[in-house]
């Protein structure tokens, strides 16, 4: 705010005020007096500003709400911990009486120093509670400080405190004294992490593991990399790709963990950070009111632990419903960190990784201070006791008995010490002397020298140790942490998973609420359009693709209502992307009167943007236009104008014969002459090559990408096989929005022919099991194949030739001496039912049983070298379009096929009598499609898709009899 104000102009603007009113006195209001214009009481408003609010920025900045570099903690926070350790008696005090005693280092008022105590606590590390502090997953507060009681905890106590490496400065009344850093030895600041908002600055610093901080403080002082990621209490799971080290800029991920109870029921067990229970909740009520997603109803069993039951609407898909609650929810949140500290008064900007190295580089320097101090304290130990059994052993208090003053004394005794002082370390002070004047009268009577000496040497021998470790202060460090993390590491395990997730499309997952409506003659688009012809389903967020009579195309994002332009002919949600839905389009150009076809996919646009999809030349006209989800192939008559020269008016064309272009080629040429009308006559089978499937193991997602493992070709019911260590299995379809559950071991394309094998053991009887079975055809559920009770799956393969080494006990006698078995499963027993136990695999014990190969084999099914794939131009095409130019305007020779296509009225039974190779190798027969009624048939996604197909009637009746007379004569 103050960099905004001239201060040159509020200068110039008081000098104007005062030169207006030169003859008008300004009176002191103190004393009545008029105040000169040197008078130190005259502040200008840049002045105010430049000062009062600089300080009042630096004081939030520095005493409110970043915390400090080296002890990772705001002033409240230090102050409070201080205020505790001085009422440390080992029992809880009450919250109540610590606020109070915290007031006096902390001048905000009771209720500041409360809030900020409970967060201490609610993190679990520094403070032992007491009481009910609250829920971090509920979001309930905490109980009156007067009901619920705290104390140090032992890690607080242990890394925290220690006096004589505190360095101290004065409370804000000057009657007590405060620590200016606690001695903090650990990374508190990266392990309890920090959020603040102050003036022109902010602090989001994340909390991470415990014991990943201590592994990686080791790995600082090893010399070695440093790699660590936030850790939440709340669990769930979390992308850190854009973590950047926790510097403003970054960005981090993170999800709810959701299972799938079943088919009907999902299950939220832990919640991303920043979230509770109770708004997550309200999230997913109120994405159902918008009816992005479906559900019945919500139950929040939570307690010690997060319970959120989703029961799902009928026929609602279940995967499909997590994806949409991660994306319209707070099942998946952003997080931005800001990772700002405190160095001596000024704020800085480090990453935590730098964080981490400066506080375990402090750590390393108040252990070597702790440690120097320890060796001061033993070398005068030493002194005084070899000093005190000089004293005692020659009697040297004797020497005191004739002297009468207290000068005369101290004399007396350092002469009688210095023939026995020579192998001190120092000199006998005046002090050293005292104090041996003040030893009683009892200990010199019970002195016992083999215990001086006892003493002595164990004080030389924990001297001897303590220069060693000063010497040697990194490893001493590094043992330290050691120490740390061996007695308060347990039950601190990672609680977050590190997951790296894969974009969600919401236009996917969301659920198609609303009904897409169209007006073909007024030109009208929109999901609450009356009057209008339904299309199909479709969400508030869908795109829309509209073909015109015009031959031009256009995507625009639904809406209620939207004018898009006279003559619509086609309407059609449309998918980003999308390369198998399939256009067919004949045209004429309007100056050759040539008339062209062309296929063609739309998978890119720019939204609201208009393309034209046939010639520019003037009277252009599109004559036959359709739609095909699955790129099916479709056979087209032409209706030819009646001309003298020509002896035939009508020829097929299987549209399914051209290669799929991009939407501005020209196109292959269908005929020179004149066209009056093109008919649909058939649809057949897809010429589209079955979808190519990959799964990402690194995302856990199906993908048709390319990244990751390939699982095959799928088409029609063709599903997936995944295995699970407990001893189940999961046929589910290859549907992209697929999850598959953390505990997979296996997954591949699921043949119905491939029996499963396994190895189980029978812990009742402690014997191994081997059994063989073909899968039941149960989708989107998993399946146990081992017994239910009393049961371990060993080991479990879908290879042709499964084989498992038994490896037997060697410390039983019986076994010792015996080789290493291999067991072809396959030979050793025959296929049977999923719920046969199988046959014992061996009677001798064995330390274990392993698989000699990968879950899937290392040989391929005999069927699987036999199979062909289908080697498909489409397919071809499709991949080699990606980098194709949008206009070839100079390549219009070679796109243009002169020659007429092939008109043969053979042509039509070579369509039915066409067949293509299946996977296996067999002929299967192409379905054909008889024509259906020609006027307009409207695409409608809900039933079998069929083929929408638009026709216009561009010549009289009388002129459609000339074309039926001429039928039989030859071009």
């Amino acid at each position: 705010m103050s960099e905004d104000i001239n201060e040159e102009e509020l200068e110039g603007q008081d000098q104007e005020d005062q030169g207006g009113e030169e003859d008008q006195k300004q009176e002191n209001p103190e004393n009545g007096k008029p105040l000169s214009d040197g008078d130190d009481n005259i502040i200008s408003l840049s002045g105010l500003y430049e000062n009062w609010f600089l300080e009042y920025a630096s004081y939030v900045i520095l005493e409110r709400a970043v915390p400090a570099l080296y002890d990772g903690l705001k002033p409240v926070q230090r102050r409070i911990l201080h205020s505790m350790k001085e009422m440390e008696d080992g029992r809880y005090n009450k919250v109540a009486n610590i606020i109070g005693n915290t007031m006096k280092y902390h001048p905000h008022g009771d209720a500041s120093i409360g809030d900020a105590l409970v967060q201490i606590g609610q993190k679990e590390l520094m403070i032992d509670m007491q009481g009910n502090w609250g829920n971090i997953l509920t979001g309930d507060g905490a109980a009156a400080p007067r009901y619920i009681e705290a104390r140090l905890s032992k890690f607080a106590l242990h890394i925290a405190f220690n006096n004589k490496t505190t360095e101290w400065l004065a409370s804000y009344d000057g009657r007590n004294k405060e620590p200016e850093n606690l001695p903090v030895k650990f990374p508190l600041l990266l392990a309890q992490g920090a959020e603040g908002i102050a003036v022109g600055l902010a602090c989001k610093i994340l909390p991470h593991n415990f014991n990943e901080l201590i592994d990686n403080s080791i790995n600082h002082l090893r010399g070695k990399k440093v790699e660590f990621y936030p850790d939440f209490q709340t669990g769930g799971m979390a992308d850190f790709t854009g973590y950047n080290d926790g510097l403003r800029g970054g960005k981090i991920r993170v999800r709810a963990k959701i299972n799938m109870v079943d088919k009907k029921t999902l299950s939220i067990t832990e919640i991303p950070f920043g979230t509770t229970t109770t708004s997550l909740i309200e999230s997913i009520l109120k994405a159902n009111d918008k009816g992005k997603i479906k559900i019945k109803r919500v139950d929040d069993n939570t307690a010690a632990e997060v319970e959120i039951l989703i029961h799902l609407a009928p026929g609602v898909s279940p995967d499909k419903t997590i994806d949409a609650l991660y994306a319209f929810t707070d099942c998946e949140m952003s997080i931005s960190p800001n990772s700002t500290v405190i160095d001596k008064e000024t704020p800085r900007f480090l990453g935590v990784s730098e964080i981490l190295k400066i506080n375990t580089d402090n750590t390393v320097h108040l252990l070597k201070r702790e440690l120097k101090i320890r060796r001061d304290e033993l070398e005068e130990q030493w002194h005084f006791s070899s000093l005190e059994k000089i004293f005692i052993e020659n009697k040297v208090y004797s020497l005191i008995e004739d002297e009468e003053t207290w000068e005369g004394v101290i004399s007396a005794i350092d002469k009688g010490l210095k023939p026995f002082t020579k192998h001190l370390k120092r000199e006998v002070t005046r002090d050293d002397i005292i104090r041996l004047t003040e030893i009683k009268i009892k200990r010199i009577s019970k002195f016992d020298a083999f215990k001086a000496d006892e003493l002595i040497q164990k004080i030389e021998d924990e001297l001897v140790e303590v220069n060693r470790n000063i010497e040697n202060i990194i490893e001493y460090a590094v043992e330290y942490f050691k120490d740390v993390k061996k007695r308060f590491g347990e039950g601190k395990e990672r609680k977050t998973e590190i997951r790296v997730f894969d974009n969600i499309n919401a236009k996917k997952v969301i659920i198609r609420n609303e009904k897409l409506y169209v007006d073909y003659n007024e030109g009208f688009i929109g999901y609450k359009l009356r009057g209008g012809e339904y299309i199909q389903d479709c969400s508030e967020i869908d795109d829309v693709i509209v073909f015109f009579e015009t031959g031009k195309m256009m995507v625009t994002q639904v809406s209620d209502k939207k004018f898009v332009g006279k003559g619509i002919v086609h309407a059609a949600v449309w998918k980003k992307g999308d390369k198998r839905t399939i256009y067919h389009l004949v045209y004429t150009d309007g100056k050759s009167n040539k008339s062209y076809m062309k296929r063609f996919y739309v998978d890119s646009i720019t939204r609201d943007k208009e393309y034209n999809l046939i010639s520019k030349q003037k009277n252009s006209k599109m004559l036959y236009f359709s739609e095909h989800p699955n790129g099916e192939r479709e056979v087209v008559t032409i209706n030819l104008r009646p001309r003298n020269h020509l002896k035939r008016l009508r020829f097929d064309i299987d549209l399914g014969d051209q290669l799929i272009k991009g939407r501005d080629s020209i196109g292959n040429l269908v005929t020179k002459e004149i066209i009056s009308k093109v008919i649909q006559k058939e649809v057949g089978g897809s010429t589209l090559a079955a979808r190519k499937i990959w799964y990402d193991d690194v995302v856990g997602r199906l993908n048709d990408d390319n990244r990751g493992i390939f699982l095959g070709s799928f088409k029609g019911n063709d599903k997936i096989l995944t295995l699970y260590k407990n001893g189940e299995y999961r046929l589910s379809g290859f549907d992209l929005t697929t999850h598959f559950d953390d505990d997979m071991i296996h997954i591949e394309k699921w043949e119905p022919e491939h029996p499963i094998s396994a190895v189980y053991y029978d812990t009742d009887k402690e014997i191994h099991y081997a059994k063989r079975f073909l899968c039941e055809v149960t989708t989107d559920r998993r399946v146990l194949f081992i017994p239910e009770e009393n049961a371990e799956l060993n080991t479990v393969s879908t290879a042709y030739q499964p084989e498992v080494k038994i490896i037997y006990n060697k410390l039983l006698k019986t076994t010792k001496n015996l080789p290493d078995k291999l067991v072809r499963l396959d030979e050793f027993i025959d296929v049977k039912g999923m719920a046969a136990m199988g046959n014992q695999l061996e009677k001798l014990k064995t330390k274990e049983i392993i698989l000699n190969h990968s879950i899937g084999g290392n040989e391929p099914w005999p069927s699987d070298e036999k199979k062909a794939d289908i080697v498909d131009e489409t397919e071809e095409v499709l991949e080699a379009l990606d980098d194709f130019e949008s206009t070839e305007k100079k390549e219009e020779a070679e796109q243009v096929n002169e020659k007429p296509v092939n008109i043969a009225s053979q042509q039509t039974n070579d369509i039915k009598d066409k067949s293509k190779t299946s996977i296996q190798g067999e002929k299967v027969e192409e379905p054909v499609v008889k024509p259906k009624s020609l006027s307009r048939t409207k695409f409608n996604p809900e039933k079998d898709k069929p083929s929408q197909t638009i026709e216009w009637d561009l010549f009289s009746a009388n002129e459609d009899k000339d074309e039926e007379k001429s039928e039989n004569e030859e071009v």
